[in-house]
């Protein structure tokens, strides 16, 4: 497990060092891969459950300083938001339950975190940077994803929620 950080950490100062980390990338509209995680109490998540809202689901450990950094920014956006459908969620890649738990009263966030201790998740989203994440339309598609942290509650993260939110019909927001 320790082994699968170290690597994920590095490989994230590669790519902060060679590459435009922070930029967000547009994708063509594609479902998102499956994401079946357990939340911190060990009851089955899938993405599936957020269907009808705009999802940012942000891949993090504890041990990165740029994932730490950038939480705030996500709490912050969950009160902006509060009331709208949008959904902010947490998966912790390659760190045990009891790991998660002990570093959670430090961040001091309400969106629900969920583990992904072997990693399994994080390889399937193709995920080799922390902090990554991904913005997911109402209709389950991955539209945006950036690798490295980002203000969440302000800029050009906070425009494409808004635009992602715009798109759900008013009867259903």
């Amino acid at each position: 497990m320790r082994y699968i950080g170290r690597w994920l950490s590095l490989t994230f100062l590669l790519v902060a060092v060679s590459a435009a980390a922070g930029d967000f990338q547009a994708r063509a509209p594609a479902p998102a891969p499956a994401l079946r995680v357990q939340d911190l109490s060990g009851s089955t998540v899938s993405l599936a459950d957020y269907r009808g809202r705009v999802v940012l689901l942000n891949f993090w450990a504890s041990w990165c300083p740029p994932c730490r950094q950038e939480m705030p920014s996500m709490e912050r956006l969950r009160k902006k938001m509060a009331g709208r459908p949008l959904a902010i969620v947490g998966v912790d890649s390659g760190e045990s339950a009891e790991e998660v738990k002990a570093f959670l009263p430090t961040l001091k966030v309400a969106f629900p975190i969920f583990l992904d201790p072997d990693s399994e998740n994080t390889r399937r989203w193709k995920v080799f940077a922390l902090p990554t994440s991904f913005l997911i339309d109402a209709q389950g598609r991955v539209r945006y994803s950036i690798a490295g942290p980002t203000e969440w509650d302000a800029g050009e993260g906070l425009a494409l929620i808004e635009k992602l939110l715009a798109e759900i019909p008013a009867t259903q927001r």
